[in-house]
């Protein structure tokens, strides 16, 4: 896996991944950016949450759960000083379907949390995380 980064003004970035996509970057106003795109770190929260529902999806729709909607709220805490890693992670399940068992949502879940999902693994080394979840019936 690989990635360039190039400063493109201010405190402006652009990311070039290695399956070739874009990503902007930007600083807040306070720190010289012009509040143009996401923070870094902001974008390492996304990142550690579109790996979760990626898995849970996937775990849900392996085991032939009627799956038709997820979606995860994350919040997280930071350290006051440098390095400002974060400190306190908490991750809020949506799961949509029908007739979706609550012991299916609760092990595709922990799986993710446990053994597949490498970037909430990783930020598990500095943060304390936790899971809660929502099941909602579909129409």
């Amino acid at each position: 896996m690989e990635c360039t980064i190039k400063w493109v003004d201010g405190m402006s970035f652009r990311a070039e991944t290695g399956s070739g996509h874009l990503i902007n970057m930007d600083g807040a106003p306070d720190a010289g950016g012009r509040n143009l795109a996401a923070r870094p770190m902001e974008l390492m929260l996304a990142g550690a949450g579109g790996c979760t529902a990626f898995d849970v999806v996937l775990i849900l729709k392996r085991g032939r759960q009627d799956i038709r909607d997820c979606s995860v709220r994350l919040e997280a805490d930071r350290a006051d000083t440098d390095p400002k890693v974060f400190t306190r992670i908490r991750f809020h399940y949506t799961v949509t379907g029908k007739n979706l068992k609550p012991e299916s949502v609760e092990r595709a879940i922990h799986l993710s949390a446990e053994k597949y999902c490498s970037a909430s693994i990783m930020l598990g080394k500095t943060a304390e995380i936790t899971h809660e979840w929502t099941i909602v019936e579909a129409e």
